[in-house]
């Protein structure tokens, strides 16, 4: 297999022209079978996730392999680097995903408020195919209020503007979108809070970026009009 990707827990493999495989490096990140569950599940409600391929007949699937619909198109922070959408479009294409995936029903919780979380959901796990967005990468969801996502999809976004100055104003417009759209209830500072503590307690996260998360909360809280909790 061909090598295409490198994440920060993952390697992504071609397997042929319709399908890829992603691969955790460490068997400790946990088994892939929920993440499968939870991307057939959303496939299944019209959420644009990449289809998941099941496993063929005898087959066994290795708990660190998942095996994707393989995507064309640039993510959204390719494309916002190379010009092909502006910060604001962005922002709103963020907004809408967001809307979207929290009108789905959860599948556990009882609680008619709480909805699947994608807790991830930034430029670089949005693919901009020629079919339209695809959200990839379902490794830190989970359920909650919708609030929290869009505080964690905030404060990424923030972090992302506070770790490069050439960023900083594309980040600002991203957040100036995402945060003003009418349409969607902007997150609490409560929310906020819990966003910056699970992004803290991330093992994926530098000691820079953790560093960082400071100043992310600070302008999140400022493009939001929000006090601190």
């Amino acid at each position: 297999m061909v090598l295409i990707g490198v994440g920060r827990t993952a390697d992504v493999y071609v397997v042929d022209e319709r399908w890829v495989l992603r691969r955790y490096r460490d068997a400790a990140v946990g088994d892939t079978e929920a993440e499968r569950n939870l991307m057939t599940y959303l496939h299944g409600c019209g959420f644009p996730v990449p289809l998941v391929r099941p496993a063929a007949e005898g087959e066994t699937p290795c708990g660190t392999d998942l095996v994707l619909e393989r995507l064309d198109g640039p993510t959204m922070a390719g494309a916002l680097f190379a010009g092909l959408i502006t910060p604001r479009e962005a922002g709103a294409m963020l907004s809408l995903l967001l809307a979207r995936l929290h009108a789905v029903p959860a599948r556990r919780s009882a609680d008619p408020e709480e909805r699947i979380l994608h807790l991830d959901l930034h430029p670089e796990n949005v693919i901009l195919t020629s079919a339209g967005p695809r959200v990839i990468d379902w490794a830190n969801a989970g359920e909650g209020r919708p609030g929290l996502d869009r505080a964690m999809t905030a404060v990424i976004v923030a972090q992302a503007g506070a770790a490069n100055t050439q960023h900083a104003g594309p980040a600002r417009e991203v957040l100036a979108t995402l945060l003003g759209d009418p349409a969607a209830a902007r997150p609490t500072a409560e929310e906020l809070g819990e966003a910056l503590r699970l992004r803290a307690a991330d093992p994926a996260m530098t000691e820079r970026e953790i560093a960082l998360l400071g100043q992310a909360g600070a302008t999140v809280r400022e493009v939001a009009g929000l006090q601190p909790a």
